[in-house]
């Protein structure tokens, strides 16, 4: 399958937050899914925009998104890139998207000036778990917050 993926503008925002409600339902987090097209606009394209996003398509619709945002990691004194959501609808999972996905937020990342990223993972999510791990990311014992950070983070910048 080809996929184009790029930035998200203005027009991308309905497909994203129909992506969102998608992923809200796989998270079992629907009841908590409250954004709205004007409130995503604002915090990616309006004044005081601080949310990046990217987008894929397959020729006809959006299939995936991710959004991210600047980040600080105190202890480690590293500026970085928090991963928000990155979610590939269902029916085009299994072709290397999620990957390149990924891997596009941390060129995005790394051009600005990041040195890692770092994001949260629901504890019964095995799937997304085993993937993150397979590529190098690591976390805590009593924690499941992951982060590509030194080798791992630049292997995926490539």
């Amino acid at each position: 399958m080809d996929f184009y993926i790029g930035p998200a503008t203005t027009e991308s925002i309905p497909h994203i937050v129909r992506l969102m409600r998608d992923f809200a339902e796989y998270e079992k987090l629907a009841d908590y899914c409250l954004i709205t097209e004007d409130r995503l606009a604002a915090v990616m394209c309006g004044p005081d925009a601080f949310v990046k996003g990217l987008i894929a398509d397959d020729g006809d619709q959006v299939v995936a998104y991710a959004l991210f945002y600047k980040s600080f990691s105190s202890f480690r004194g590293q500026s970085g890139y928090f991963l928000e959501d990155l979610y590939v609808d269902d029916a085009y999972r299994g072709h290397g998207l999620g990957l390149e996905m990924l891997r596009e937020v941390i060129k995005t990342a790394k051009a600005d000036g990041a040195e890692r990223l770092d994001f949260l993972v629901l504890r019964w999510n095995e799937r997304a778990i085993g993937f993150y791990e397979s590529l190098g990311a690591v976390h805590g014992e009593d924690e499941i917050h992951f982060k590509f950070a030194d080798d791992a983070f630049d292997r995926l910048a490539v």
